[in-house]
Protein backbone atom coordinates (compact mmCIF):
# COMPACT_ATOMS: atom_id res chain seq x y z
CA UNK A 1 0.00 0.00 0.00
CA UNK A 2 1.42 3.06 -0.52
CA UNK A 3 1.79 6.18 2.21
CA UNK A 4 0.97 3.34 4.59
CA UNK A 5 0.86 4.12 8.47
CA UNK A 6 4.60 3.02 9.41
CA UNK A 7 4.36 4.66 13.18
CA UNK A 8 2.21 5.24 16.45
CA UNK A 9 3.20 7.67 18.69
CA UNK A 10 1.35 8.44 22.33
CA UNK A 11 2.71 11.69 23.48
CA UNK A 12 1.27 11.52 27.08
CA UNK A 13 1.06 13.83 30.61
CA UNK A 14 2.96 10.42 32.62
CA UNK A 15 4.70 8.19 30.68
CA UNK A 16 5.55 5.80 33.45
CA UNK A 17 1.92 5.32 33.86
CA UNK A 18 1.36 4.72 29.79
CA UNK A 19 4.45 2.28 29.83
CA UNK A 20 3.23 -0.12 32.51
CA UNK A 21 -0.39 0.33 31.31
CA UNK A 22 0.23 -0.63 27.74
CA UNK A 23 2.96 -2.86 28.32
CA UNK A 24 0.34 -4.87 30.91
CA UNK A 25 -2.74 -4.51 28.53
CA UNK A 26 -0.75 -5.99 25.16
CA UNK A 27 2.43 -7.54 26.37
CA UNK A 28 4.18 -4.85 24.10
CA UNK A 29 8.10 -4.96 24.06
CA UNK A 30 9.67 -1.59 25.43
CA UNK A 31 13.03 -0.17 24.89
CA UNK A 32 13.83 3.37 26.44
CA UNK A 33 16.26 5.30 24.18
CA UNK A 34 18.41 8.72 25.05
CA UNK A 35 17.16 11.31 22.26
CA UNK A 36 19.76 13.73 24.26
CA UNK A 37 18.89 16.30 26.10
CA UNK A 38 17.66 14.66 28.95
CA UNK A 39 14.93 13.52 26.27
CA UNK A 40 13.53 9.74 26.52
CA UNK A 41 11.91 7.78 24.01
CA UNK A 42 10.24 4.17 24.40
CA UNK A 43 9.95 2.51 21.23
CA UNK A 44 7.02 -0.03 20.83
CA UNK A 45 8.02 -3.78 19.24
CA UNK A 46 5.10 -5.24 18.50
CA UNK A 47 5.54 -8.42 17.59
CA UNK A 48 3.37 -7.63 14.09
CA UNK A 49 2.49 -4.35 12.66
CA UNK A 50 3.64 -0.88 12.93
CA UNK A 51 5.85 -0.38 15.90
CA UNK A 52 5.98 3.08 17.38
CA UNK A 53 6.87 5.07 20.54
CA UNK A 54 5.80 6.62 23.76
CA UNK A 55 7.03 10.17 24.59
CA UNK A 56 6.21 13.27 27.01
CA UNK A 57 4.18 15.58 25.70
CA UNK A 58 6.14 18.58 23.96
CA UNK A 59 2.96 21.17 24.67
CA UNK A 60 2.27 21.52 28.03
CA UNK A 61 -0.75 21.36 29.10
CA UNK A 62 -2.53 19.15 26.22
CA UNK A 63 -3.68 16.34 27.01
CA UNK A 64 -2.42 12.78 25.63
CA UNK A 65 -3.19 11.98 22.60
CA UNK A 66 -2.28 9.35 20.17
CA UNK A 67 -0.62 10.37 16.18
CA UNK A 68 -0.53 8.23 13.53
CA UNK A 69 2.40 8.63 10.92
CA UNK A 70 2.04 8.21 7.09
CA UNK A 71 5.02 6.98 4.95
CA UNK A 72 5.88 9.58 2.00
CA UNK A 73 8.83 9.46 -0.55
CA UNK A 74 9.39 13.26 0.09
CA UNK A 75 8.70 14.72 3.68
CA UNK A 76 9.53 18.01 2.59
CA UNK A 77 7.12 18.32 -0.43
CA UNK A 78 4.37 16.63 1.73
CA UNK A 79 4.36 19.32 4.03
CA UNK A 80 4.19 21.95 1.12
CA UNK A 81 1.37 20.41 -0.21
CA UNK A 82 -0.70 20.36 3.01
CA UNK A 83 -1.02 24.24 2.90
CA UNK A 84 -1.93 24.29 -0.69
CA UNK A 85 -4.55 21.87 -0.19
CA UNK A 86 -5.92 23.88 2.72
CA UNK A 87 -4.47 22.12 5.78
CA UNK A 88 -1.98 23.55 8.23
CA UNK A 89 1.27 22.33 9.13
CA UNK A 90 1.68 22.13 13.00
CA UNK A 91 5.45 21.23 13.55
CA UNK A 92 7.65 21.77 9.61
CA UNK A 93 10.36 19.23 8.98
CA UNK A 94 12.44 17.96 11.74
CA UNK A 95 15.03 15.91 11.40
CA UNK A 96 15.62 12.38 13.72
CA UNK A 97 18.83 12.25 13.77
CA UNK A 98 19.81 8.66 12.54
CA UNK A 99 16.30 7.41 11.81
CA UNK A 100 14.81 10.48 9.30
CA UNK A 101 12.54 13.49 8.83
CA UNK A 102 9.17 13.88 10.02
CA UNK A 103 6.24 16.86 9.80
CA UNK A 104 3.30 17.42 11.89
CA UNK A 105 0.35 18.51 9.71
CA UNK A 106 -3.22 19.05 10.45
CA UNK A 107 -5.88 17.96 7.60
CA UNK A 108 -8.69 21.05 6.89
CA UNK A 109 -10.84 19.68 9.40
CA UNK A 110 -8.17 19.68 12.26
CA UNK A 111 -7.43 16.11 12.58
CA UNK A 112 -3.58 15.38 13.09
CA UNK A 113 -1.13 13.44 11.43
CA UNK A 114 2.55 12.77 11.16
CA UNK A 115 4.38 12.45 7.93
CA UNK A 116 7.25 9.81 7.98
CA UNK A 117 10.25 9.75 5.70
CA UNK A 118 13.48 7.48 6.54
CA UNK A 119 16.25 7.62 6.35
CA UNK A 120 18.04 5.27 3.97
CA UNK A 121 19.92 2.21 5.32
Amino acid sequence: MANAFVHLELNTTDVAKAKAFYGKLFSWKLEDTDMGGGTTYTMLKPDQGPGGGIMKHPVPGAPSAWLAYVEVDDVGAATQKVKALGGTVLKDVTEVPGYGWFSVIADPTGAALGLWKAKER
